[in-house]
């Protein structure tokens, strides 16, 4: 993939060299929370998190998780991007930001920009998303992303319901 860019952000594909923010990144309280606890300690788990799931991501499916940085200093910010995930039928838009940076805006601009990716360079002619009923920041993004509530399910292996969220591409 080439770098996406929007009017604040840059959105590229990851590397083990950003294995420091991505252990900040899935440590904030709100991670833990709402994506959960993925045992990620050490700059060397998020580097092993980053080639196993992320990098492996993009050769797989051809898309994954892309970290989103500010476009005026590079600073990365979060991630944003798409999942293959066991119990949806079409990828499911994921994205997190740091806490300083949330309710600006940030995850809604790279949702948007990332949606215009899979319809026009993926190809892809669904997209899901899905969260948990109490976290309603997410389900706000989902819905400026063009996205409608389908009804709420159970993914295999999680305890937890969801709120499914679809678009047409």
């Amino acid at each position: 993939m080439q770098a996406l860019t929007t009017e604040r952000l840059i959105i590229r594909e990851m590397s083990i060299v950003d294995a420091s923010f991505m252990l900040r990144l899935m440590n904030t309280p709100n991670w833990i929370r709402f994506i959960g606890d993925r045992n990620v300690k050490t700059v060397s788990d998020a580097s092993n998190y980053i080639s196993s799931r992320i990098i492996s991501s993009y050769r797989l499916n051809g898309f994954g998780l892309y970290l989103v940085a500010l476009k005026n200093n590079r600073k990365p910010i979060g991630i944003c991007g798409l999942v293959k995930r066991e119990g949806l039928n079409h990828p499911d838009l994921g994205f997190a930001i740091l806490p300083e940076y949330e309710r600006m805006g940030y995850a809604s601009e790279a949702a948007a920009a990332v949606l215009e990716y899979a319809g026009t360079s993926l190809r892809l002619t669904e997209v899901e998303g899905i969260t948990t009923n109490n976290n309603l920041a997410s389900v706000s993004v989902l819905e400026k992303a063009g996205m409608h509530y389908v009804k709420n399910i159970q993914l295999p292996g999680q305890d937890a319901d969801f709120m499914l969220f679809s678009r047409i591409l």
